[in-house]
């Protein structure tokens, strides 16, 4: 089940008027003021809430769910929301909005950036529409992939409910991750040609190491060049599992109480947004993870600090008095080691950007 059908109670009984879209930018402006030299994080990883950054005028660029963010060639930050009246918001690194796009993305909601030549193109998963769509960085679609029938699993296209891709750089293979659908990874060339399919939903929602419990994410980890391997989200078993570039299980790293919608990276390290944690309460939950090459988490801003008893991560919770996160759901690390995270159901308001400080 995927946040939105999750919580359809909370979102009928919210006391948002019906004006908070028009009135979220004043709103959260008001809230950046409060949040003037908060530090965040632990250890290696600390950082500043950079109060203010990003808000726009919500009458002209308004957003819905904020989803994911990525970064182009020319350094500018490019994020995608629900929002019809323009899916597709470009930053530039200090806030400013320097484009706008997209009024047919109902269920925007995954965001990956490829690069083939000197060109560069968007894949978006819109989970409303059932596709993924290939895009320049101007909105022109490029080509559109259905529903897998190929699979042999799928009946219908609505059966076929995209969360994210990830996209291989040495030989530009496509990997779609099924997140709220059948949890099915489904490998594709660089021209939508079927590959294979692997996964597929865990029975009853028993863990299982080949299978998924929302395989929310997916990314093509190059930190060993010579073997690059697939992390993906086994997000309701709070667990990220490794597996080969052709579908063959690995390894599994449990991070519990923590929801990671993908995993990004950076670096040597890998990023993760957990849009909930395991909190009695999950109103406006949430943290972000930061893991290193070891798979061991090392910092958890807006969470309680990660601890290890006899090699085992105990158990995290939401560690955030001053309310910072509201359902973070992706995270963007920019060279300068600044972190952007967009976010589900936070009552409409814009990505919260974090200056590296440790």
């Amino acid at each position: 089940m995927n946040e939105h059908q999750s919580r359809r109670n909370f979102l009928k009984t919210s006391t948002l008027s019906v004006g908070v879209g028009l009135l979220s930018g004043y709103s959260q402006s008001m809230k950046a003021n409060r949040l003037e030299e908060i530090t965040i994080g632990h250890n290696t990883h600390k950082y500043r809430v950079k109060a203010g950054w990003g808000i726009l005028d919500a009458g002209k660029n308004p957003v819905n769910d904020c989803h994911e963010m990525v970064e182009d060639a020319k350094g500018r930050l490019i994020m995608c929301t629900n929002e019809t009246k323009n899916n597709i918001l470009i930053y530039d690194k200090s806030g400013k909005l320097l484009e706008s796009w997209g009024t047919t993305y109902p269920g925007a909601h995954g965001l990956t950036i490829a690069n083939e030549g000197a060109e560069q193109f968007l894949f978006l998963c819109d989970n409303a529409r059932h596709q993924v769509i290939k895009t320049d960085l101007k909105g022109r679609e490029i080509m559109k992939l259905e529903y897998p029938k190929e699979t042999g699993v799928y009946d219908a296209p609505n059966q076929f409910v995209p969360t994210e891709t990830a996209i291989n750089p040495i030989n530009g293979d496509i990997y779609v991750a099924d997140g709220y659908g059948a949890n099915y990874i489904t490998q594709y060339d660089a021209k939508g040609k079927y590959i294979r399919h692997f996964g597929g939903r865990s029975t009853d929602g028993a863990y299982a190491d080949d299978k998924f419990n929302c395989c929310h994410g997916v990314l093509v980890d190059t930190r060993d060049k010579n073997n690059p391997t697939l992390l993906i989200t086994d997000r309701n078993h709070q667990c990220l599992k490794r597996f080969t570039l052709d579908g063959k299980f690995l390894a599994v790293y449990r991070y519990p109480a923590t929801f990671i919608c993908r995993p990004v990276l950076h670096g040597d390290y890998i990023f993760a947004a957990a849009y909930r944690s395991g909190d009695a309460s999950w109103a406006n939950s949430g943290y972000i993870q930061v893991i290193d090459k070891s798979m061991k988490a090392v910092s958890t801003p807006g969470g309680s600090e990660p601890i290890y008893r006899d090699g085992k991560l105990q158990r995290q919770y939401k560690e955030d008095p001053n309310n910072v996160f509201m359902h973070p759901h992706d995270v963007y690390v920019d060279a300068d080691e600044n972190v952007y995270v967009p976010q589900w159901n936070s009552k409409k308001t814009y990505p919260v950007k974090l200056e590296r400080i440790v």
